[in-house]
C-alpha cells in the first residue's frame, strides 16, 4: 500500500489538506534519507521486566531500594517527601521489581516490606531501614494541601474556544487527576480543535513564593526535581489510564567527534573546551542564527527543501571545516540551512526528547484534556537532561519566531508543527514506521503545544521546589545532632565557648583601663 495512503486511513480529516501535505513531504523525505543512510546506531533490546523497573528506581533516585546500600542516593530524604498517592506507585513498581526477581529464582536486596508498610492500604511509608538494620529516625512526611477531586475545580468559565484554563503549581498534578481513578467524568477531559484560534490559553496561578525558572536551579537540584517529576509523572499517568512504557537501549557506535550522529552531550563537552559555559551545540545555534538571519520572511522556509546533492555537500564540508573556522556560511542558503537543521535532529545517536522517554511523550498524545496533556508535558520537560532541554527550548524559541512571520512565510503554527513533528519523534527499531504513523496528527499536536507554552513548561512547579526543600531540609537534619544529650552538649561547649570569648574581651579591656589611669597619674605627677 502507498504510503501515503497509509497516513490517509489514520490521519484526521479535520485537518487542512496542505497541513497533512506538509507532513507526506517530510516523511518522504525522511524515508529517502533514511534508504541511503548509515545504519542505525541503536537498537531496541529485548524488554526484561526486572531491568526496567529497576531502571526506572535508580532514574527516580531510589538506587537504595535495588543495591541495599545507603550510599547510593537520597531514598531516605525522598521518601519522607511523598504523597500517599506516590509513595503507593514506588511501593508498586518496587513490589513489581521483587516479583519478577522471584519468578526468576533471584533474591531482591530488600524487599518491599522492609520500605513499606503492607497493613495499610494508604501506603504509608515506614521508618527506612539503614543497612546496619537499625531503624532511622522516621522524617516527617510532606501532606499535600487538600484540594477537590474534580478535575474541573479550576476552570474559568465556559467550553467556549476563547476560554482560559487556569494552572495551579501549588498541587501535584497527580491529586488533582485522582478523580480518574475513581472513573468520575472530567469536565477538562475534551479534544482540542485543529484551528489556531481554538488552542487554549493557560493562566498561572501566581504562587506567592514567585516563579522558579529551571536556568535559577543548580545542578544538583535538577538532577533532585528530575527524580520527583518521574514518580510524579507515573503517578500521573496511573491515575490517566496510561501505562508509563520506557525503552531500554543498546548504546553503541555513537561518535566522539564531529557534528552529525554525534550526541548532544558529546558535543557540548568538545564546545565548552574552546567556549566554556556552552549550554547549546555551536552547531546548531549556528544553523539557527543563520535561518533567524535569512530564512524568517522565505516562503515555505522549513517546508520547501533545499537540494539533496547541495545539503549533502554541506554537511562534509562542516565536518571537516567547521571547528576550524574556515566554513563558508555565505554559501548556505535558506532552504539549505533548514535542510542541514532537520538533519542534525534526525541524525541525533540518542534522540533529542531521550529514547527512554519517548513512549511516555508519545503516550501524552492520548490524552484528551488540554490541561492534563500539558501537565504530562510538563514534567516530561523537568525529566529532560540539561543538555536536551536546552537545546529543545533553543529550537522551540526559533519556531516561535517562524510562526511570527507567517504572513510572509506561509507557515502557520499547524504547518510548522507538522514539519517539526516526524523530525522529533524519531523511532528507532524494527516498528518504527508502525509507531511513527500511529501518531501522525497527536505528534503535531503535542509540537503545537510545546511551542505555544514553552514559557510555561520551563517553569518550575512550587510543588516541586517543595519536594526539594524538603529533601535538603531531611538530609541536613541528618547532619545535625539527633539526640537530646548531643544538642545538649552542644549547647554547652558553644556557651563555653563564648563565655570564654567574652572573658578574653573583660580581661583585655581590664589592662588598657589600667594602662590609662597609670598614664593619667604619671601625667598629673608631672
Amino acid at each position: 500500500m502507498h504510503r501515503k495512503a497509509q497516513y490517509q486511513r489514520i490521519g484526521s480529516t479535520s485537518l487542512e489538506r496542505d497541513s497533512m501535505e506538509d507532513y507526506w513531504s517530510e516523511m518522504k523525505s525522511i524515508d529517502e534519507e533514511r534508504q541511503g543512510g548509515p545504519e542505525e546506531l541503536m537498537e531496541r533490546a529485548s524488554v526484561d521486566e526486572a531491568e526496567l523497573e529497576e531502571a526506572w528506581l535508580q532514574e527516580a533516585g531510589l538506587s537504595t531500594l535495588v543495591t541495599g546500600t545507603q550510599s547510593d542516593g537520597p531514598a531516605e530524604a525522598l521518601l519522607s517527601t511523598l504523597t500517599h498517592s506516590q509513595a503507593a506507585m514506588v511501593k508498586k513498581r518496587l513490589d513489581n521489581y521483587t516479583q519478577t526477581l522471584r519468578k526468576r529464582n533471584r533474591q531482591p536486596m530488600r524487599h518491599v516490606r522492609d520500605v513499606f508498610s503492607m497493613s495499610d492500604a494508604s501506603s504509608e511509608l515506614t521508618p527506612p531501614i539503614s543497612p546496619n538494620g537499625q531503624i532511622a529516625p522516621k522524617l516527617p512526611q510532606w501532606n499535600p494541601p487538600k484540594v477537590p477531586l474534580s478535575c474541573a475545580a479550576d476552570i474559568n468559565g465556559s467550553s467556549s474556544a476563547s476560554e482560559t484554563i487556569l494552572l495551579s503549581f501549588v498541587v501535584p498534578y497527580s491529586e488533582a487527576a485522582r478523580a480518574h481513578r475513581k472513573g468520575r467524568e472530567c469536565q477538562d477531559c475534551r479534544r482540542i480543535r485543529k484551528d489556531d484560534r481554538d488552542l487554549p490559553s493557560f493562566q498561572i496561578v501566581r504562587p506567592r513564593q514567585g516563579v522558579t525558572r529551571v536556568s535559577d536551579l543548580s545542578s544538583e537540584d535538577i538532577k533532585k526535581i528530575g527524580y520527583i517529576s518521574l514518580i510524579e509523572l507515573t503517578t500521573f499517568y496511573d491515575f490517566m489510564g496510561i501505562e508509563m512504557k520506557r525503552n531500554r537501549v543498546v548504546r553503541s557506535k555513537a561518535r566522539d567527534s564531529g557534528i552529525f550522529g554525534v550526541p548532544l552531550t558529546t558535543l557540548l563537552e568538545n564546545d565548552q573546551k574552546k567556549y566554556p559555559g556552552s549550554r547549546v551545540p555551536l552547531v546548531f545555534k549556528k544553523l539557527l542564527s543563520k535561518l533567524e538571519q535569512t530564512g524568517l520572511q522565505t516562503e515555505g522556509i522549513l517546508r520547501v527543501p533545499g537540494s539533496a546533492s547541495r545539503v549533502k555537500y554541506l554537511r562534509q564540508e562542516l565536518e571537516l571545516k567547521f571547528y576550524e573556522d574556515r566554513f563558508d556560511w555565505d554559501q548556505v542558503r535558506q532552504n539549505d540551512a533548514a535542510g542541514l537543521l532537520k538533519m542534525f535532529i534526525r541524525e541525533l545517536p540518542y534522540p533529542m526528547l531521550t529514547q527512554q522517554h519517548l513512549p511516555a511523550f508519545t503516550a501524552a498524545q492520548s490524552i484528551s484534556s488540554p490541561k492534563h496533556q500539558i501537565q504530562a508535558l510538563h514534567l516530561l520537560i523537568m525529566l529532560l537532561p540539561e543538555a536536551n532541554r536546552d537545546t529543545l527550548k533553543a529550537l522551540l524559541e526559533f519556531l516561535t519566531k517562524v510562526v511570527a512571520y507567517e504572513e510572509k512565510n506561509r507557515m502557520s503554527l499547524w504547518n510548522v508543527s507538522m514539519i517539526v513533528a516526524p523530525n522529533l519523534f524519531t523511532f528507532r527499531g524494527k516498528n518504527a514506521k508502525q509507531e511513527e504513523m500511529q501518531g501522525v496528527v497527536a505528534a503535531a499536536q503535542l509540537v503545537r503545544l510545546l511551542i505555544t507554552h514553552q514559557d510555561l513548561l520551563w517553569t518550575v512547579p512550587c510543588f516541586l521546589i517543595s519536594h526539594v526543600r524538603k529533601m535538603n531540609e531531611a538530609a541536613m537534619g541528618k547532619k545535625m545532632p539527633t539526640s537530646e544529650k548531643s544538642k545538649s552538649r552542644l549547647l554547652k561547649r558553644w556557651n563555653t565557648e563564648k563565655e570564654r570569648e567574652r572573658s578574653e574581651v573583660s580581661a583585655d579591656e581590664c589592662v588598657v583601663m589600667r594602662e590609662l589611669h597609670h598614664k593619667n597619674i604619671v601625667k598629673e605627677c608631672r
